[in-house]
Protein backbone atom coordinates (compact mmCIF):
# COMPACT_ATOMS: atom_id res chain seq x y z
CA UNK A 1 0.00 0.00 0.00
CA UNK A 2 1.36 3.43 -0.90
CA UNK A 3 1.40 6.48 1.35
CA UNK A 4 -1.18 8.10 -0.92
CA UNK A 5 -3.52 5.11 -0.49
CA UNK A 6 -3.02 5.20 3.27
CA UNK A 7 -3.72 8.95 3.28
CA UNK A 8 -6.89 8.51 1.23
CA UNK A 9 -8.20 5.75 3.47
CA UNK A 10 -7.28 7.05 6.94
CA UNK A 11 -6.52 10.80 6.91
CA UNK A 12 -10.07 11.90 7.77
CA UNK A 13 -10.32 9.48 10.72
CA UNK A 14 -6.89 10.46 12.04
CA UNK A 15 -7.72 14.16 11.68
CA UNK A 16 -10.96 13.74 13.68
CA UNK A 17 -9.05 11.81 16.32
CA UNK A 18 -6.36 14.49 16.65
CA UNK A 19 -8.89 17.33 16.65
CA UNK A 20 -10.85 15.63 19.43
CA UNK A 21 -7.74 15.86 21.62
CA UNK A 22 -6.11 19.19 20.73
CA UNK A 23 -9.26 21.26 19.96
CA UNK A 24 -7.36 23.51 17.54
CA UNK A 25 -7.66 23.11 13.77
CA UNK A 26 -4.28 24.68 12.96
CA UNK A 27 -2.45 22.43 15.42
CA UNK A 28 -4.51 19.48 14.19
CA UNK A 29 -3.40 20.07 10.60
CA UNK A 30 0.23 20.32 11.71
CA UNK A 31 0.05 17.13 13.77
CA UNK A 32 -1.77 15.31 10.96
CA UNK A 33 0.99 16.27 8.55
CA UNK A 34 3.68 15.25 11.01
CA UNK A 35 1.91 11.91 11.57
CA UNK A 36 1.79 11.14 7.87
CA UNK A 37 5.41 12.15 7.35
CA UNK A 38 6.27 9.48 9.94
CA UNK A 39 3.91 7.01 8.25
CA UNK A 40 5.57 7.72 4.90
CA UNK A 41 9.11 7.22 6.21
CA UNK A 42 8.28 4.04 8.19
CA UNK A 43 5.57 2.38 6.07
CA UNK A 44 8.09 -0.08 4.63
CA UNK A 45 8.83 -1.37 8.15
CA UNK A 46 5.23 -2.50 8.79
CA UNK A 47 5.26 -6.28 8.49
CA UNK A 48 1.53 -7.04 8.95
CA UNK A 49 -0.71 -4.86 6.78
CA UNK A 50 -3.75 -5.93 8.82
CA UNK A 51 -2.32 -3.87 11.67
CA UNK A 52 -2.03 -0.73 9.56
CA UNK A 53 -4.87 1.23 11.16
CA UNK A 54 -3.80 0.65 14.79
CA UNK A 55 -0.21 1.42 13.76
CA UNK A 56 -1.22 4.76 12.23
CA UNK A 57 -3.27 5.70 15.29
CA UNK A 58 -0.31 4.81 17.52
CA UNK A 59 1.86 7.17 15.52
CA UNK A 60 -0.81 9.89 15.79
CA UNK A 61 -1.13 9.31 19.55
CA UNK A 62 2.64 9.49 20.07
CA UNK A 63 2.88 12.61 17.90
CA UNK A 64 0.20 14.29 20.03
CA UNK A 65 1.87 13.21 23.25
CA UNK A 66 5.13 14.76 22.02
CA UNK A 67 3.24 17.95 21.16
CA UNK A 68 1.64 18.13 24.63
CA UNK A 69 5.02 17.57 26.30
CA UNK A 70 6.78 20.18 24.16
CA UNK A 71 4.13 22.82 24.91
CA UNK A 72 4.10 21.99 28.63
CA UNK A 73 0.40 21.19 28.53
CA UNK A 74 -0.91 18.82 31.11
CA UNK A 75 -2.89 15.90 29.86
CA UNK A 76 -4.11 12.77 31.63
CA UNK A 77 -2.22 10.10 29.67
CA UNK A 78 -4.27 7.24 31.17
CA UNK A 79 -7.50 8.68 29.78
CA UNK A 80 -5.67 9.49 26.56
CA UNK A 81 -4.60 5.86 26.18
CA UNK A 82 -8.08 4.46 26.89
CA UNK A 83 -9.70 6.80 24.38
CA UNK A 84 -7.09 5.98 21.76
CA UNK A 85 -7.64 2.25 22.18
CA UNK A 86 -11.38 2.68 21.74
CA UNK A 87 -10.85 4.76 18.58
CA UNK A 88 -8.57 2.14 17.07
CA UNK A 89 -11.22 -0.55 17.49
CA UNK A 90 -12.33 -2.08 14.20
CA UNK A 91 -16.01 -2.21 13.48
CA UNK A 92 -17.83 -5.33 14.61
CA UNK A 93 -20.81 -7.45 13.61
CA UNK A 94 -22.92 -5.28 15.94
CA UNK A 95 -21.84 -2.12 14.10
CA UNK A 96 -22.75 -3.69 10.78
CA UNK A 97 -26.05 -5.14 11.99
CA UNK A 98 -27.13 -1.85 13.55
CA UNK A 99 -26.43 0.05 10.34
CA UNK A 100 -27.99 -2.60 8.09
CA UNK A 101 -31.19 -2.68 10.17
CA UNK A 102 -31.38 1.11 10.21
CA UNK A 103 -31.15 1.11 6.41
CA UNK A 104 -33.98 -1.39 5.99
CA UNK A 105 -37.21 0.06 4.61
CA UNK A 106 -39.73 0.63 7.41
CA UNK A 107 -42.12 -2.00 6.00
CA UNK A 108 -39.44 -4.66 6.62
CA UNK A 109 -37.78 -3.18 9.71
CA UNK A 110 -40.93 -2.97 11.83
CA UNK A 111 -42.11 -6.59 11.43
CA UNK A 112 -38.55 -7.87 11.89
CA UNK A 113 -38.10 -5.82 15.06
CA UNK A 114 -41.39 -7.01 16.55
CA UNK A 115 -40.70 -10.64 15.67
CA UNK A 116 -36.97 -11.13 16.14
CA UNK A 117 -36.16 -8.47 18.73
CA UNK A 118 -39.38 -8.15 20.76
CA UNK A 119 -40.10 -11.88 20.44
CA UNK A 120 -43.71 -11.60 19.29
CA UNK A 121 -45.25 -14.47 17.36
CA UNK A 122 -45.75 -13.66 13.70
CA UNK A 123 -49.55 -13.63 14.10
CA UNK A 124 -49.16 -11.08 16.91
CA UNK A 125 -46.92 -9.00 14.65
CA UNK A 126 -49.54 -9.14 11.88
CA UNK A 127 -52.26 -8.09 14.34
CA UNK A 128 -50.13 -5.25 15.71
CA UNK A 129 -49.37 -3.95 12.22
CA UNK A 130 -52.97 -4.55 11.07
CA UNK A 131 -52.03 -6.71 8.11
CA UNK A 132 -52.55 -10.32 7.12
CA UNK A 133 -50.21 -13.12 8.27
CA UNK A 134 -48.77 -14.04 4.82
CA UNK A 135 -47.73 -10.40 4.27
CA UNK A 136 -46.06 -10.29 7.68
CA UNK A 137 -44.23 -13.57 7.10
CA UNK A 138 -43.05 -12.37 3.72
CA UNK A 139 -41.78 -9.06 5.14
CA UNK A 140 -39.88 -10.79 7.94
CA UNK A 141 -38.25 -13.22 5.50
CA UNK A 142 -37.38 -10.39 3.12
CA UNK A 143 -35.85 -8.38 5.99
CA UNK A 144 -33.69 -11.34 7.00
CA UNK A 145 -32.50 -11.77 3.41
CA UNK A 146 -31.70 -8.06 3.15
CA UNK A 147 -29.67 -8.28 6.37
CA UNK A 148 -27.71 -11.26 5.05
CA UNK A 149 -27.16 -9.44 1.75
CA UNK A 150 -25.97 -6.37 3.67
CA UNK A 151 -23.37 -8.44 5.49
CA UNK A 152 -22.20 -9.95 2.21
CA UNK A 153 -22.10 -6.66 0.29
CA UNK A 154 -20.57 -4.52 2.98
CA UNK A 155 -18.64 -6.69 5.36
CA UNK A 156 -17.19 -9.45 3.22
CA UNK A 157 -19.18 -12.38 4.61
CA UNK A 158 -20.54 -15.16 2.39
CA UNK A 159 -23.20 -17.86 2.58
CA UNK A 160 -22.09 -21.44 3.12
CA UNK A 161 -23.87 -24.51 1.69
CA UNK A 162 -26.32 -24.45 4.62
CA UNK A 163 -27.30 -20.84 3.91
CA UNK A 164 -25.45 -19.51 6.98
CA UNK A 165 -23.25 -16.42 6.95
CA UNK A 166 -19.57 -17.28 7.34
CA UNK A 167 -16.29 -15.40 7.33
CA UNK A 168 -14.79 -12.49 9.22
CA UNK A 169 -15.98 -8.91 9.22
CA UNK A 170 -13.78 -6.87 6.92
CA UNK A 171 -13.25 -3.13 6.98
CA UNK A 172 -14.31 -2.37 3.41
CA UNK A 173 -13.65 1.18 2.25
CA UNK A 174 -16.51 1.11 -0.26
CA UNK A 175 -19.13 0.24 2.35
CA UNK A 176 -21.94 2.78 2.51
CA UNK A 177 -23.68 1.01 5.38
CA UNK A 178 -21.45 0.65 8.43
CA UNK A 179 -19.06 3.54 7.84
Amino acid sequence: MTTQQVWTKYADDVKRFILSKVKDTTVTDDLLQETFVKVHTKLHTLKDITKLKPWIFSIARNTMMDYFKSTNQTVDFDIFEAQTDAKEHEHTEKDCLRAIIQDLPKKYRDPLFLSDIKGLKQQEVADTLKQNLPTTKSQIQRARKLIAQGFMDCCGLSLNEDGKLVGEIQDKEDCKVCK
